[in-house]
């Protein structure tokens, strides 16, 4: 008959507790210690090394940096405005005439000028909280390949009508303001209207800025390198568009102001050729401009992730302590090879699996907030993301770290060799993750790598985002991974989860089952 006692020794708690126990010793801690120094020091080494210095002739400057939009997000924001003051009340209206652009081709592969407009290339009407790169806005525009767009803050983006713009086939635009709302309207001549998008800007403040705008992004070219890679260029254009029938109601002002926001015109195509800014004859005004307004999706220095360069080594280290507990010293007088039972490995799947997820979680948590300080303190650019981005990358981090260490448990019960545990953990995990992420592949093989094998489960790690109104290298080498987090870290999951109900399959059929049982090693 059982005690009181011994009933309580075969709970769940018990189990943990003592699987606790057995697991603290003086060499796993140290080797999860170990851990944490890799992946701090990994990260601090790539943040000292790491100084950009900017210059204008001899004189040194601080190096520029992404302005930050509304969401807290890096974003581009450089265009060619001339505007008014608007009042709480009003509206604006165009009659947009035509749409142009050149686009330049550097030696050595090219030396020319064409014309010709990127998809993407923007002209329109908008309303802004000010001329400062980063403030609030809502536009109406043209592009040059997706027709009517209405986008605001950034992110946001309302499609119209498709088509372009011509002398014979004229666009009307319109945008009105009521308070924080922004409505635009589209019309093919000037009287049937038709709505295209509401956008409500929160914290607008009574008077803002409205007029026309003009801002064209970097055509962007792959080029082939190593083993089938591709390596982003990027061309410079420009965009025009002519605008007649100019009205402003509610406006708070007298005249027209002209100014880019953002850096401009300082190419040597710019200076030679056609500098950007605003032309006006006879009522008909005619905007020239470079750039873009939108979310930043090409990364020119560094994104947060990038301060956790040591977790793949890191986490090498947790996966031979998950599989050395394994096969360790059992408690009490088992011997080596006596079956586990599934409650107990159960018990070390979740002790184990909780260790590593607080180290993960204390590497990360030293590592990206000390790491993207000293990348800043030295001048390097680090993609700007909201604090809870910053927050939820840590959590990420170690929540990757515990699910790899619980798969290695996995395996380790279902191989019944530390040593090869390790070795297919690794090669499955974190190989494929390395191999990825270095330009030496094609987008499609490290897509495959790092959608269909555990290793998607370092998508969880990506603060970057990709957008379709922004052209990017959107490839595992840019930082931007085939699944999203969520799905990267489910891939993970479900291999776990399936190689631990294996395994648990296995212990019980091993606790029940007649024959002699192999050792563990």
């Amino acid at each position: 008959m059982q005690t009181t006692n011994e009933a309580c020794d075969d709970t769940m708690s018990a189990l943990v507790r003592k699987e606790w126990i057995g697991f603290r010793s003086r060499g796993r801690i140290t080797a999860l210690l170990i851990a944490v120094l890799i992946t701090v020091l990994f990260g601090l080494l790539l943040a000292f090394t790491e100084r950009s210095t900017c210059g204008v002739r001899d004189v040194e400057v601080a190096c520029p940096t992404d302005p930050v939009g509304p969401q807290g997000r890096a974003v581009s924001d450089q265009f060619y405005f001339t505007h008014q003051a608007l009042g709480d009340d009003g509206s604006i209206t165009v009659r947009m005439t035509e749409m142009t652009g050149v686009i330049t081709y550097p030696p050595p592969d090219h030396d020319e000028i064409v014309p010709g407009l990127v998809p993407w290339a923007k002209a329109g009407i908008i309303v802004k909280d000010g001329s400062t790169p980063g403030s609030s806005y809502a536009a109406l525009m043209l592009t040059g390949d997706h027709g009517v767009r209405m986008q605001h803050d950034y992110v946001h983006d309302t499609a119209g009508q498709s088509g372009g713009v011509s002398p014979t086939t004229p666009r009307w635009l319109r945008l009105s303001r009521s308070g924080n709302t922004i409505t635009g309207a589209e019309s093919s001549d000037g009287v049937h209207w038709t709505k295209v998008g509401t956008a409500r800007l929160p914290g607008l403040p009574e008077t803002v800025r409205v007029g026309l705008f003009a801002t064209s992004p970097g055509d962007l070219t792959l080029k082939p390198t190593g083993l089938g890679a591709s390596t982003s260029q990027t061309r410079f254009t420009q965009a025009s568009a002519t605008f007649d029938n100019v009205t402003v109601d509610g406006g708070a002002g007298t005249g027209w102001t002209h100014e880019a926001v953002g850096d401009m015109g300082n190419t040597d195509w710019e200076r030679s050729h056609r500098a950007p800014g605003t032309t006006e004859s006879n009522g008909t005004l005619t905007v020239t401009g470079s750039g873009d307004i939108g979310p930043v999706a090409t990364v020119g220095g560094h994104a947060v992730e990038d301060t956790l360069v040591g977790l793949p080594i890191a986490l090498i280290v947790v996966i031979a302590v998950s599989a050395r507990f394994l096969t360790g010293k059992r408690r009490g007088d088992q011997p080596a090879h006596a079956p586990l039972g599934a409650r107990v490995l159960a018990a070390k799947a979740f002790v184990a699996g909780a260790t590593a997820f607080l180290t993960g979680l204390v590497a990360a948590g030293i590592a990206v907030p000390i790491g993207t300080t000293v990348l800043r303190a030295n001048g390097s650019s680090v993609l700007a993301v909201p604090a809870l981005v910053e927050l939820r990358t840590v959590v990420a981090a170690a929540a990757l770290v515990a699910v790899t260490t619980v798969l290695a448990l996995a395996l380790c019960a279902l191989l019944r060799r530390a040593w090869a545990a390790v070795l297919v953990t690794t090669a499955a995990v974190v190989l494929p993750y390395v191999v990825g992420t270095l330009p030496l592949l094609p987008d499609e093989i490290s897509g495959a790598l790092l959608r269909f094998s555990p290793a998607a489960g370092f998508a969880v790690l990506q603060t970057l985002q990709e957008f379709p109104q922004v052209i990017a290298h959107y490839a595992p080498q840019e930082g931007y991974f085939p699944l999203p987090g969520w799905a990267g870290l489910a891939v993970l999951c479900g291999c776990t989860a399936a190689l631990l109900g294996l395994a648990v399959i296995r212990e019980r059929r091993r606790a029940t089952g007649p024959g002699p049982e192999p050792k563990w090693r």
